[in-house]
Protein backbone atom coordinates (compact mmCIF):
# COMPACT_ATOMS: atom_id res chain seq x y z
CA UNK A 1 0.00 0.00 0.00
CA UNK A 2 2.65 2.86 0.98
CA UNK A 3 4.42 1.80 -2.40
CA UNK A 4 0.88 2.35 -4.27
CA UNK A 5 1.10 5.76 -2.08
CA UNK A 6 4.19 6.47 -3.19
CA UNK A 7 3.45 6.06 -6.79
CA UNK A 8 0.45 8.04 -7.13
CA UNK A 9 2.43 11.04 -5.40
CA UNK A 10 4.67 10.38 -7.82
CA UNK A 11 2.58 10.80 -10.93
CA UNK A 12 1.06 13.95 -9.10
CA UNK A 13 3.58 15.40 -8.91
CA UNK A 14 4.58 14.58 -12.74
CA UNK A 15 1.12 16.47 -13.60
CA UNK A 16 1.11 19.35 -11.69
CA UNK A 17 5.35 20.29 -12.39
CA UNK A 18 4.48 19.92 -15.81
CA UNK A 19 4.62 23.16 -17.72
CA UNK A 20 3.16 21.86 -20.94
CA UNK A 21 -0.43 20.52 -19.31
CA UNK A 22 -3.23 21.84 -20.43
CA UNK A 23 -5.91 23.94 -17.92
CA UNK A 24 -7.46 22.87 -15.08
CA UNK A 25 -10.88 23.11 -16.00
CA UNK A 26 -9.59 21.16 -19.58
CA UNK A 27 -8.07 18.32 -17.78
CA UNK A 28 -11.20 17.84 -15.60
CA UNK A 29 -13.13 18.15 -18.64
CA UNK A 30 -11.23 15.80 -20.72
CA UNK A 31 -11.05 13.60 -17.86
CA UNK A 32 -14.22 12.74 -17.46
CA UNK A 33 -15.01 12.43 -21.20
CA UNK A 34 -12.20 9.77 -21.82
CA UNK A 35 -13.74 8.25 -18.84
CA UNK A 36 -17.66 8.07 -19.99
CA UNK A 37 -16.25 7.38 -23.26
CA UNK A 38 -13.67 4.21 -22.56
CA UNK A 39 -16.39 3.00 -19.49
CA UNK A 40 -13.27 3.21 -17.24
CA UNK A 41 -11.51 5.39 -14.52
CA UNK A 42 -9.66 7.69 -16.79
CA UNK A 43 -6.12 5.98 -15.21
CA UNK A 44 -4.68 6.10 -19.08
CA UNK A 45 -5.30 10.11 -19.93
CA UNK A 46 -3.15 10.77 -17.20
CA UNK A 47 -0.61 7.95 -17.99
CA UNK A 48 0.07 8.82 -21.51
CA UNK A 49 0.18 12.23 -21.20
CA UNK A 50 -3.36 13.28 -22.46
CA UNK A 51 -3.80 16.28 -20.47
CA UNK A 52 -0.47 17.96 -22.15
CA UNK A 53 -1.42 20.54 -24.65
CA UNK A 54 -0.25 19.12 -28.05
CA UNK A 55 -2.62 15.80 -27.44
CA UNK A 56 -5.82 17.20 -28.71
CA UNK A 57 -7.03 14.09 -29.88
CA UNK A 58 -7.09 12.52 -26.57
CA UNK A 59 -10.11 9.89 -27.59
CA UNK A 60 -7.63 8.41 -30.17
CA UNK A 61 -5.92 6.96 -27.23
CA UNK A 62 -6.24 2.95 -26.23
CA UNK A 63 -8.39 1.94 -22.99
CA UNK A 64 -7.15 -0.32 -20.49
CA UNK A 65 -9.99 -2.70 -21.83
CA UNK A 66 -8.98 -1.73 -25.41
CA UNK A 67 -5.76 -3.03 -24.83
CA UNK A 68 -6.68 -6.33 -23.00
CA UNK A 69 -9.38 -6.85 -26.02
CA UNK A 70 -6.59 -7.14 -28.29
CA UNK A 71 -3.62 -8.90 -26.06
CA UNK A 72 -6.38 -11.41 -24.61
CA UNK A 73 -7.79 -12.11 -28.36
CA UNK A 74 -8.40 -15.66 -29.10
CA UNK A 75 -8.37 -14.32 -32.98
CA UNK A 76 -5.37 -12.17 -33.35
CA UNK A 77 -3.07 -14.47 -31.01
CA UNK A 78 -2.45 -18.08 -30.91
CA UNK A 79 -1.01 -20.31 -28.14
CA UNK A 80 1.58 -22.07 -30.32
CA UNK A 81 2.76 -18.90 -31.62
CA UNK A 82 3.07 -16.73 -27.79
CA UNK A 83 4.76 -20.27 -26.65
CA UNK A 84 7.68 -19.31 -28.90
CA UNK A 85 7.31 -15.62 -28.34
CA UNK A 86 7.07 -15.73 -24.69
CA UNK A 87 9.91 -18.45 -23.88
CA UNK A 88 13.44 -16.67 -24.71
CA UNK A 89 14.84 -19.98 -24.93
CA UNK A 90 12.59 -21.30 -27.27
CA UNK A 91 12.47 -17.91 -29.45
CA UNK A 92 16.52 -18.47 -29.76
CA UNK A 93 16.44 -21.75 -30.69
CA UNK A 94 13.88 -21.09 -33.02
CA UNK A 95 15.44 -17.99 -34.67
CA UNK A 96 19.03 -20.00 -35.31
CA UNK A 97 17.51 -23.12 -36.75
CA UNK A 98 15.35 -20.91 -39.86
CA UNK A 99 18.58 -18.78 -40.07
CA UNK A 100 17.55 -15.59 -38.97
CA UNK A 101 19.97 -13.40 -37.30
CA UNK A 102 19.79 -13.60 -33.25
CA UNK A 103 22.38 -13.01 -30.79
CA UNK A 104 24.36 -16.26 -30.78
CA UNK A 105 23.13 -19.09 -27.58
CA UNK A 106 26.21 -19.59 -25.90
CA UNK A 107 24.53 -21.63 -23.04
CA UNK A 108 21.46 -21.61 -20.38
CA UNK A 109 20.23 -22.74 -17.27
CA UNK A 110 17.45 -24.24 -15.36
CA UNK A 111 18.17 -22.85 -11.85
CA UNK A 112 21.12 -25.25 -11.00
CA UNK A 113 21.15 -27.22 -14.25
CA UNK A 114 23.69 -25.74 -16.73
CA UNK A 115 23.78 -26.48 -19.96
CA UNK A 116 26.57 -25.68 -22.51
CA UNK A 117 27.94 -27.38 -25.81
CA UNK A 118 25.72 -30.31 -25.32
CA UNK A 119 27.21 -31.06 -21.75
CA UNK A 120 24.88 -30.95 -18.71
CA UNK A 121 26.65 -29.84 -15.27
CA UNK A 122 25.16 -29.30 -11.92
CA UNK A 123 25.99 -25.76 -10.50
CA UNK A 124 25.02 -24.66 -6.91
CA UNK A 125 27.53 -22.13 -5.72
CA UNK A 126 29.23 -18.40 -6.36
CA UNK A 127 32.86 -20.94 -7.20
CA UNK A 128 30.76 -23.24 -9.45
CA UNK A 129 29.08 -20.99 -11.52
CA UNK A 130 32.59 -19.02 -11.70
CA UNK A 131 34.22 -21.92 -13.06
CA UNK A 132 31.09 -22.43 -15.27
CA UNK A 133 31.01 -18.92 -16.91
CA UNK A 134 35.23 -18.84 -17.22
CA UNK A 135 34.57 -21.60 -19.59
CA UNK A 136 31.91 -20.29 -21.13
CA UNK A 137 34.13 -17.29 -22.00
CA UNK A 138 36.85 -19.16 -22.75
CA UNK A 139 34.86 -21.69 -25.23
CA UNK A 140 33.50 -18.67 -27.06
CA UNK A 141 36.12 -16.47 -27.33
CA UNK A 142 34.18 -13.14 -25.68
CA UNK A 143 34.57 -10.81 -23.07
CA UNK A 144 31.28 -10.36 -22.62
CA UNK A 145 27.60 -12.41 -21.70
CA UNK A 146 24.00 -11.12 -21.57
CA UNK A 147 21.93 -13.14 -19.48
CA UNK A 148 18.32 -13.01 -19.64
CA UNK A 149 15.71 -14.27 -17.67
CA UNK A 150 14.01 -16.88 -20.01
CA UNK A 151 10.22 -15.58 -18.61
CA UNK A 152 10.71 -11.85 -17.44
CA UNK A 153 9.61 -8.83 -19.34
CA UNK A 154 10.80 -4.96 -19.47
CA UNK A 155 14.28 -5.77 -18.84
CA UNK A 156 13.72 -7.48 -15.75
CA UNK A 157 15.98 -10.14 -14.97
CA UNK A 158 18.87 -8.94 -17.60
CA UNK A 159 22.44 -8.54 -16.41
CA UNK A 160 26.03 -8.18 -18.36
CA UNK A 161 29.01 -10.33 -17.48
CA UNK A 162 32.16 -9.70 -18.43
CA UNK A 163 35.40 -12.12 -18.46
CA UNK A 164 37.17 -9.14 -16.62
CA UNK A 165 34.86 -8.34 -13.54
CA UNK A 166 33.17 -11.88 -13.48
CA UNK A 167 33.91 -12.36 -9.65
CA UNK A 168 32.23 -9.12 -8.53
CA UNK A 169 29.21 -9.42 -11.07
CA UNK A 170 28.47 -12.91 -9.79
CA UNK A 171 28.62 -11.40 -6.19
CA UNK A 172 25.42 -9.34 -7.40
CA UNK A 173 23.84 -11.75 -9.86
CA UNK A 174 25.32 -14.94 -8.95
CA UNK A 175 22.03 -16.17 -6.86
CA UNK A 176 19.31 -15.06 -9.52
CA UNK A 177 21.07 -16.94 -12.05
CA UNK A 178 21.12 -19.89 -9.48
CA UNK A 179 17.29 -19.59 -8.39
CA UNK A 180 16.08 -19.03 -12.18
CA UNK A 181 15.91 -20.34 -15.23
CA UNK A 182 18.05 -18.02 -18.11
CA UNK A 183 19.98 -17.75 -21.31
CA UNK A 184 23.03 -16.89 -22.01
CA UNK A 185 23.76 -14.91 -25.14
CA UNK A 186 26.84 -13.22 -26.67
CA UNK A 187 26.91 -9.55 -26.74
CA UNK A 188 25.87 -7.67 -30.12
CA UNK A 189 28.09 -5.19 -31.60
CA UNK A 190 26.01 -2.15 -32.06
CA UNK A 191 26.29 -0.09 -34.99
CA UNK A 192 28.63 3.00 -34.37
CA UNK A 193 26.19 5.57 -35.21
CA UNK A 194 23.84 4.33 -32.66
CA UNK A 195 26.66 3.97 -30.05
CA UNK A 196 26.96 7.84 -30.82
CA UNK A 197 23.94 8.08 -29.05
CA UNK A 198 24.02 5.67 -26.30
CA UNK A 199 26.68 3.22 -26.00
CA UNK A 200 26.02 1.19 -23.01
CA UNK A 201 23.15 -1.31 -24.00
CA UNK A 202 21.66 -2.39 -27.41
CA UNK A 203 19.39 0.29 -27.67
CA UNK A 204 16.75 -1.43 -29.69
CA UNK A 205 13.70 -0.53 -32.26
CA UNK A 206 10.43 -1.86 -31.36
CA UNK A 207 8.27 -2.75 -34.39
CA UNK A 208 3.98 -3.16 -33.94
CA UNK A 209 3.24 -5.81 -36.84
CA UNK A 210 -0.06 -6.59 -38.04
CA UNK A 211 -1.47 -9.76 -40.07
CA UNK A 212 -4.50 -8.30 -41.79
CA UNK A 213 -7.85 -10.58 -42.30
CA UNK A 214 -6.87 -10.95 -46.23
CA UNK A 215 -3.26 -12.41 -44.64
CA UNK A 216 -1.08 -9.46 -45.68
CA UNK A 217 1.55 -8.21 -43.46
CA UNK A 218 2.05 -4.52 -41.99
CA UNK A 219 4.33 -2.63 -39.83
CA UNK A 220 1.73 -0.25 -37.83
CA UNK A 221 4.80 1.45 -36.03
CA UNK A 222 7.97 1.84 -35.05
CA UNK A 223 9.77 3.67 -32.07
CA UNK A 224 13.62 3.39 -30.78
CA UNK A 225 14.85 2.54 -26.98
CA UNK A 226 17.38 3.94 -25.24
CA UNK A 227 19.58 3.56 -22.07
CA UNK A 228 20.80 6.18 -20.03
CA UNK A 229 23.38 6.79 -17.15
CA UNK A 230 25.60 3.44 -17.42
CA UNK A 231 22.38 1.22 -17.77
CA UNK A 232 22.95 -1.54 -19.41
CA UNK A 233 19.31 -2.04 -20.59
CA UNK A 234 17.27 0.42 -22.72
CA UNK A 235 13.53 -0.84 -21.74
CA UNK A 236 11.23 2.03 -20.86
CA UNK A 237 10.17 -0.20 -17.58
CA UNK A 238 13.87 -0.13 -16.51
CA UNK A 239 13.93 4.18 -16.61
CA UNK A 240 15.16 4.10 -20.12
CA UNK A 241 13.02 6.39 -22.72
CA UNK A 242 11.77 6.19 -26.59
CA UNK A 243 11.86 8.34 -29.82
CA UNK A 244 8.76 7.90 -32.02
CA UNK A 245 10.34 6.72 -35.96
CA UNK A 246 9.21 7.85 -38.90
CA UNK A 247 8.50 4.91 -41.02
CA UNK A 248 9.10 6.55 -44.29
CA UNK A 249 11.80 8.07 -43.51
CA UNK A 250 13.60 5.60 -41.25
CA UNK A 251 14.27 8.78 -39.16
CA UNK A 252 14.26 9.55 -35.32
CA UNK A 253 10.96 12.22 -35.17
CA UNK A 254 9.78 14.53 -31.97
CA UNK A 255 11.14 14.46 -29.08
CA UNK A 256 11.75 11.72 -26.24
CA UNK A 257 8.93 9.73 -24.26
CA UNK A 258 9.60 7.92 -21.11
CA UNK A 259 6.71 6.18 -18.59
CA UNK A 260 5.05 8.62 -15.60
CA UNK A 261 6.77 6.32 -13.10
CA UNK A 262 10.00 7.40 -14.22
CA UNK A 263 9.45 11.02 -14.25
CA UNK A 264 7.50 11.42 -17.89
CA UNK A 265 10.77 13.74 -18.98
CA UNK A 266 10.50 14.67 -22.55
CA UNK A 267 13.96 15.15 -24.16
CA UNK A 268 15.92 16.43 -27.56
CA UNK A 269 18.53 14.96 -26.91
CA UNK A 270 20.17 12.47 -25.12
CA UNK A 271 21.52 13.87 -21.42
CA UNK A 272 24.62 11.36 -21.86
CA UNK A 273 25.32 12.38 -25.33
CA UNK A 274 23.88 15.63 -26.39
CA UNK A 275 22.91 13.75 -29.71
CA UNK A 276 19.60 15.46 -30.97
CA UNK A 277 16.85 12.18 -31.83
CA UNK A 278 14.52 14.49 -34.16
CA UNK A 279 16.30 14.16 -37.97
CA UNK A 280 18.90 10.84 -37.00
CA UNK A 281 18.72 8.43 -39.77
CA UNK A 282 18.86 5.30 -38.50
CA UNK A 283 21.29 2.88 -40.21
CA UNK A 284 19.94 -0.60 -41.99
CA UNK A 285 16.49 0.57 -41.35
CA UNK A 286 14.85 -0.60 -44.74
CA UNK A 287 16.74 -4.05 -44.16
CA UNK A 288 15.38 -4.35 -40.44
CA UNK A 289 11.99 -3.61 -42.27
CA UNK A 290 12.55 -7.26 -44.53
CA UNK A 291 13.59 -8.97 -41.68
CA UNK A 292 10.50 -8.01 -39.63
CA UNK A 293 8.14 -9.10 -42.28
CA UNK A 294 10.63 -12.42 -43.34
CA UNK A 295 10.18 -13.27 -39.11
CA UNK A 296 6.50 -12.92 -39.28
CA UNK A 297 6.15 -15.59 -42.16
CA UNK A 298 7.65 -17.28 -39.37
CA UNK A 299 6.16 -16.98 -36.76
CA UNK A 300 2.71 -15.58 -37.90
CA UNK A 301 0.62 -14.05 -34.83
CA UNK A 302 -1.37 -11.59 -36.03
CA UNK A 303 -0.34 -8.95 -33.72
CA UNK A 304 3.44 -8.97 -32.26
CA UNK A 305 6.16 -6.27 -31.39
CA UNK A 306 9.79 -7.15 -32.54
CA UNK A 307 12.67 -6.01 -30.59
CA UNK A 308 15.38 -5.32 -33.53
CA UNK A 309 19.28 -3.95 -33.00
CA UNK A 310 21.33 -2.53 -35.19
CA UNK A 311 24.60 -3.93 -36.03
CA UNK A 312 27.63 -3.18 -38.41
CA UNK A 313 26.32 -4.81 -40.75
CA UNK A 314 22.64 -4.94 -40.56
CA UNK A 315 19.39 -5.82 -38.61
CA UNK A 316 19.52 -8.18 -35.56
CA UNK A 317 16.33 -10.11 -34.05
CA UNK A 318 16.51 -9.65 -30.20
CA UNK A 319 13.01 -10.89 -28.96
CA UNK A 320 9.01 -10.89 -30.02
CA UNK A 321 6.36 -9.94 -27.72
CA UNK A 322 2.17 -11.32 -28.12
CA UNK A 323 1.56 -9.49 -25.01
CA UNK A 324 2.96 -6.38 -25.56
CA UNK A 325 1.10 -3.24 -23.32
CA UNK A 326 0.66 -0.96 -26.11
CA UNK A 327 1.01 1.83 -23.45
CA UNK A 328 4.61 3.14 -25.66
CA UNK A 329 3.40 2.86 -28.86
CA UNK A 330 0.40 4.20 -28.71
CA UNK A 331 1.86 7.57 -27.13
CA UNK A 332 4.70 6.82 -29.71
CA UNK A 333 2.35 7.24 -32.83
CA UNK A 334 0.19 9.96 -31.22
CA UNK A 335 -3.26 7.56 -30.69
CA UNK A 336 -3.20 4.08 -32.41
CA UNK A 337 -7.08 4.31 -33.00
CA UNK A 338 -6.88 7.17 -35.52
CA UNK A 339 -4.18 4.57 -37.68
CA UNK A 340 -6.18 3.32 -40.79
CA UNK A 341 -5.64 -0.25 -39.91
CA UNK A 342 -7.30 -0.16 -36.39
CA UNK A 343 -10.25 -0.27 -37.06
CA UNK A 344 -10.08 -3.60 -38.76
CA UNK A 345 -7.88 -5.06 -35.67
CA UNK A 346 -10.31 -3.85 -33.04
CA UNK A 347 -13.26 -5.80 -35.15
CA UNK A 348 -11.20 -8.34 -35.29
CA UNK A 349 -10.20 -8.78 -31.87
Amino acid sequence: MKQKIYLLKKRLLVITNDTNRKGIIQIIKEAIIFGIKKKEFPYFYFGKFLYRKNSNNYLDYLSSAEVDKITLSKKLHHFQYASLLRNKLAFSLFMEKNSLPTPALLSYNFKSRFFNNSITSYTNSQEHLKYFFERVFKESNTNQIFVKSITEMGGNGCFLLTDENLKNELAIFGSYILENDCIHQEVIEQHEKINKIYKYSVNTIRFDTYIDKHNQIHILSAFMRFGRGGNVVDNGSSGGFYVSVDLEEGKLKGKSHQLMKYGGEQLTSHPDTGVVFDGFEIPFFNEACDLIKKAVLHIPDRIIGWDIAISPSGPVIIEGNDNNSFVTPDIAYGGYLKHPLFKEIMSEA
